[in-house]
Order: structure tokens, then sequence, then C-alpha cells
């Protein structure tokens, strides 16, 4: 079975849906999975439809035309197609802490991660090689100082051009990204952090957090934007802790929840189930 996926967003009228099923039916492809989503506040209408075109009258590489020629009805219609043979092509930045990174490789490995190869590890420390290249991932070592912060952001793109990289995760990379990279990566870099932002900013933020008696610690997968950890919310999840924990234990609990929430994060995006609108997403779940 060979999978279209498209998602489109526009101003909710009447007959959108209908459209779209019919276009899928005039050409004998086979729905398997459709949701929506309208919003009164707003009036924009959100959808995502999965079908087969295994016996489909329209090859895949007329598909998109056809597509376009039905959101010409719907004047403001946005719209992305993907199908299910195309694996996506993942970069992972890191520094040198290694709780994500290896959670990434290992799922990979497992067969968690939906249909990506990960085509690049990219730190600005040479600590976690030997946890790359154990996976038999390409590991690009890319140090960065203030004073050549723009070079080394350089090497890195080379290094994502040359790997026709889709989407870039940051599994905890230290450092802060341009304005430049983000904006011809929208929507393609994906970030995790600890959810005490911003209560507990700065240096060690868990033992902030204990000497406040906090009681859940959670985790933020995001879009990366110009603005620092403001970018679209993809996943969040917290953890119930206590006073019982001490900061080793909290430290722990915390890496636990950012795997989890990072790498629901990258699943979700790779199954083509999020919509940007604005500063938020819909994610289809």
């Amino acid at each position: 079975m060979l999978k279209a996926k498209l998602l489109c967003s526009c101003t909710d009228r009447t007959g959108i849906v209908s459209a779209l099923t019919a276009f899928v039916a005039e050409y004998a492809g086979n729905i398997i999975d459709l949701d929506q989503h309208s919003e009164e506040d707003t009036g924009r209408f959100f959808m995502r439809l999965v079908w087969d075109i295994s016996s489909s009258r329209l090859g895949k590489e007329e598909i998109p035309g056809a597509i376009a020629l039905v959101a010409k009805k719907f004047d403001d219609m946005r719209w992305a197609l993907s199908f299910g043979d195309e694996a996506a092509r993942v970069a992972i930045f890191c520094s040198k802490t290694r709780h994500c990174l290896y959670d990434l490789l290992l799922r990979k490995q497992l067969g968690e991660m939906g249909n990506c190869e990960i085509a690049a590890v990219i730190s600005n420390h040479e600590n976690l090689r030997n946890v790359t290249e154990h996976f038999g991932v390409q590991f690009y070592h890319v140090p960065v100082a203030e004073a050549d912060r723009g070079e080394a952001e350089q090497r890195q793109r080379e290094i994502l051009r040359a790997n026709n990289v889709d989407l870039v995760v940051l599994a905890r990379y230290m450092r802060i990204l341009s304005p430049e990279f983000t904006a011809d990566y929208e929507n393609r870099v994906i970030n995790i952090h600890h959810s005490f932002l911003p209560a507990f900013v700065g240096a060690n933020p868990y033992a902030q957090a204990r000497q406040r008696g906090v009681k859940i610690i959670g985790a933020t997968a995001h879009y990366v934007t110009p603005a620092l950890d403001q970018g679209p919310i993809i996943a969040q999840d917290v953890m119930h802790v206590s006073h019982r924990d001490a900061v080793a234990d909290l430290v722990r609990k915390g890496r636990d929840v950012e795997r989890q929430v990072l790498s629901k994060a990258v699943r979700l995006h790779l199954a083509r189930r999020i919509l940007v609108d604005g500063n938020r997403t819909i994610v289809f779940e």
C-alpha cells in the first residue's frame, strides 16, 4: 500500500471536505484516515487526509497538480503533500548532554521513529562522537566560538545541504541558532527544554526547583523561531515529584520526560500530523 498524506488549512466554509474526498474518489483512491478541526473564534479550518494511491488513476507525480486545482476553489488554502515511500532525512544537533541523542538513535534502530533516516549528527563538541558512530551515523564536529559563530553556522548549513536534510532536531544543543537559520528551516527545527521556563532560568534549574518545593517537572518540545524558546509547541508532558526527591532524582526524572516528549514531537512531525497556525500548532494525534 502506498499512502498519500495531505495537510491543509484555510478559512472555514461549506464544501471543503466534500471537494477533497470527491477528488480522492474520482481517481480511485481509498481514504484511510481523515481528521478535521474547525474553530469558531478564528473561522479557520484544518484537515489531515490520508489515502491509498496504489490503485489510483493518477500517477504519484500528477497528484500535486490535481490537488492544486482543488485548492484553487478555496482562495486561501495552504496545503502540503507527502507520500509514505519518502523517508525524511534528519540531522541531530547536540552538545555534551547525551540522553536525548541516545534515545533518538536507539528508537531509530528499534524502528520506533517512523519513516526516516538519521543522516548526520552535528555537535560543537567531540564528546558524543563514539555514541553516534556506535549507531553507524556520520558525526560532524563543528566547534562554535563567539568570534566565528557565523562561520560555524555556515559549515553546519553546508553539511545539512550535502546530506539533503529535511528536519533538524536539537537534542540538548546548547547554542542559539541565528534568525537566518531558523527562517531557512521554518517549522523544520525541533527543540526540547525543561518546562521550568521562565520560572527557573540560568544554571542548575533543578536545584532552584527543589528549593521552591515544586510538585511537577516537565518538558516542552517546540519548533524553533527567532524568539528564544517561544516557538509553536508540539508536545508537552509532566512528571510528579515530591519533597523526598533529591536534586539528582529531579534531574533523572527530568531527563526521562525530555526523552519522551522529544521523541513524540519528532514522530508527530515525521508522520505529518502537525499544522502550524501562527505561533501554535494543530496536532492530529
